[in-house]
């Protein structure tokens, strides 16, 4: 029989990749989601008989410990993602981001798999040269992202875990996030023609929504090879300031404008250059560049032109 995978907010951005994607590989997949954003990102796959699909809370103690069993894999995505959010309702925040998944860590039993996405926003600035690797010190500034320290300290203590500390995404999804940093620059490319940059030296890595997906699977392959590690997930060509980020976008799209401030601060603090070269010794690599995911973005805005598919 196919290994079961519990996806938690499966319906989510990077959710909505990749569930299809783990079905596709024969996959039996149950989601909790609560659908916070009224999104009905998995339509397509309810014809698939080894979809499960239900409508709750990871809070619900009760409900978690009813679809927790079966799972053979156990991929955490249920969050409120970034900083804004999570200041914006700090209480849901902490219950969803740290309370739940440290309970969750806890009631899975030691055979059960757990892959779960953390951040490397968790690094501040870096080292004295903003250099980041999975030994450089952890400098957590946001809410959110102290949360998933704590998180992925709890993670670590089990054997049968991965982590990988995401890069910040971008890329299509049918639950859509426009709030993210190269999502956003190119959705305002396209509608306004021009940003004002603050913090604009300010170095950050990136990787595709695909990518993610890619990595998820190449930990499931290959997990006795990554089992308790820690790893970045990001292009090692594509450690970028929010300039040139701009002057990628503006090859795209030639009437694009960009000027700097000096009024605006990240939240995250985040200034720095990340190693990647950990999950690439391991054979993985991502497929797609951020010149890919601009010109992705322009066609997928084409598609839409309001507010309500930002997280915030």
């Amino acid at each position: 029989m196919a290994e079961s995978i519990l996806v938690t907010g499966g319906a989510g951005y990077l959710g909505s990749i990749m569930v299809p994607e783990l079905l596709k590989a024969g996959y039996r997949v149950t989601v909790v989601d609560n659908f916070m954003f009224a999104q009905n990102s998995l339509a397509h796959v309810c014809a698939d008989p080894n979809f499960t699909i239900v409508n709750g809370d990871v809070r619900d103690a009760r409900l978690m410990d009813s679809v927790l069993p079966e799972a053979d894999i156990i991929i955490p995505l249920a969050a409120y993602v970034g900083a804004p959010l999570c200041k914006k309702d700090p209480v849901g925040a902490e219950s969803i981001n740290r309370d739940s998944a440290i309970r969750l860590f806890k009631k899975a039993s030691s055979r059960q798999i757990i892959l779960m996405p953390t951040t490397n926003s968790a690094y501040g600035s870096g080292d004295a040269n903003n250099f980041c690797d999975e030994n450089s010190p952890l400098n957590p500034i946001s809410l959110y992202a102290r949360d998933k320290v704590e998180v992925e300290k709890e993670l670590m203590v089990r054997a049968n875990s991965v982590s990988f500390r995401l890069a910040t995404v971008f890329g299509m999804s049918p639950k859509m996030r426009i709030d993210l940093l190269v999502n956003d620059f190119v959705y305002r490319a396209v509608y306004d023609r021009f940003v004002v940059l603050f913090e604009a030296r300010f170095k950050r890595n990136y990787i595709h929504i695909r990518d993610v997906t890619r990595v998820f699977m190449h930990g499931i392959e290959n997990f006795d090879r990554l089992k308790g590690g820690i790893f970045n997930v990001g292009l090692s060509d594509a450690n970028l300031s929010k300039l040139e980020l701009c002057e990628s976008i503006k090859k795209h799209l030639n009437d694009f404008v960009f000027i700097e401030s000096q009024i605006g601060k990240d939240p995250d603090q985040r200034n720095y250059i990340v190693s990647n070269k950990k999950i690439e010794a391991t054979g993985y690599k991502p497929a797609f560049s951020v010149d890919d995911g601009i010109e992705e973005l322009v066609k997928g805005y084409t598609m839409i032109k309001n507010t309500k598919y930002t997280n915030v």
